[in-house]
């Protein structure tokens, strides 16, 4: 089989050249850690092949402390998206139907499709606060249903699901005898009240988290995914075996360290991830080119320029990296309309955030033909 480059990759900044952004609004995550934040070292570390689940002490960790399951229930990953294709390379076969909430992070959509894997899409509308409609899920069921997708906090919107809303739809999976995928990398980054972790209300339910978000750690790829389902885990470790045997030990050190004293670090990010939430919602108030779903969670938001306005959304966005040097993720990354982008505001600087934000309605006032 071929997989095809997504659009999120091609556009990426580290494709684009960080030194070559000047304020980058793209990134999806709060500011990257440097080695020195974390106050150890490696000195007494063997290189070897370490556990093919995970380091068992970190796993220890996230088990009892996100889910109340056993270590042997989660598996570590090299990152979220290592793990989400475990699942989809594991449970499904050509044939099969899935059925994926849009927009989403592209990994979830493009990894089955690649697969052979009849993709079925749950489109979530802008005017419908891109909130899930459970009867039209219910009624998008088949009998060849062997997985529904979702993700909250959501990607790349930053709105949330009702616990009483999640329920219902893992009522559905349980009685439709399919798995639930709950992407929940943001979890940690809830602005209220956080969900219970997915994976601990019921054996068909399939967690995956990472640390790449909420704790400024994507260049270890370190994420995992937990699943009360014993057996099920046994068959993504088989598959993880076939792709890398075991994770990088530095990788896991370096997680198991930061986790073991997550709220610590999670803590240093909390007020300044507040800080610039409130500068977007200030900035979203006082313009009038742009309109939005106010996110619940998560460091990113989706604005999109209003349908009033008329405007190219190609030029928009050259004209605001070319001339401004801004970037930001183009609604095509999600494969939605270029009206709508994502704004990443907890990785820039408070000084970036408001050039790049002001940059926005410039190029907007520029190329506005209305």
């Amino acid at each position: 089989m071929w997989f095809k480059r997504m659009t999120i990759e091609k556009e990426s900044p580290e494709e684009l050249g960080y030194e070559n952004i000047k304020y980058n609004l793209s990134e999806s995550s709060i500011a990257d850690l440097r080695y020195e934040d974390l106050n150890f070292t490696f000195d007494n570390l063997t290189i070897f092949y370490g556990d093919h689940s995970g380091k068992k002490e970190l796993r220890e960790i996230i088990a009892k402390e996100h889910y109340n399951m056993d270590a042997n229930q989660v598996l570590i990953t090299n990152g979220a998206c290592a793990a989400l294709f475990i699942i989809h390379s594991t449970l499904l076969m050509p044939g099969d139907h899935i059925l994926v909430v849009k927009p989403n992070y592209a990994t979830n959509i493009e990894v089955p499709r690649s697969l052979g894997i009849t993709t079925n899409l749950l489109n979530l509308t802008f005017e419908n606060n891109f909130d899930v409609d459970i009867e039209e899920l219910r009624s998008r069921i088949t009998p060849e249903t062997k997985l529904i997708s979702i993700t909250y906090p959501h990607n790349p919107t930053g709105v949330m699901i009702s616990e009483d809303k999640l329920n219902k739809i893992i009522e559905i999976a349980e009685e439709h005898n399919c798995y639930l995928v709950v992407d929940e990398t943001y979890r940690d980054l809830t602005l209220g009240e956080k969900l219970p972790t997915a994976a601990s209300l019921s054996s068909k339910v399939i967690s995956v988290e990472s640390l790449s978000k909420a704790y400024g750690l994507p260049g270890i790829r370190m994420g995992w995914l937990a699943t009360q389902d014993s057996n099920l885990k046994e068959a993504f470790l088989a598959t993880k075996e076939q792709i890398s045997i075991c994770n990088s030990v530095f990788d896991e050190e370096i997680a198991y360290h930061v986790f073991k004293n997550r709220e610590k670090f999670l803590e240093s990010t909390r007020e300044d991830n507040l800080l610039k939430f409130n500068i977007v919602k200030e900035w979203m108030e006082e313009q009038k080119y742009l309109e939005w779903v106010e996110p619940k969670g998560g460091v990113i938001c989706f604005p999109r320029i209003k349908l009033d306005i008329d405007i190219d959304t190609n030029e928009f966005y050259k004209v605001l990296f070319e001339k401004y040097g801004t970037l930001v993720g183009a609604g095509r990354w999600f494969e939605m309309s270029d009206r709508h982008f994502r704004i990443g505001y907890a990785w820039p600087t408070v000084e970036q955030l408001k050039g790049g934000l002001d940059s926005i309605i410039k190029t907007i006032e520029e190329l506005k033909k209305n």
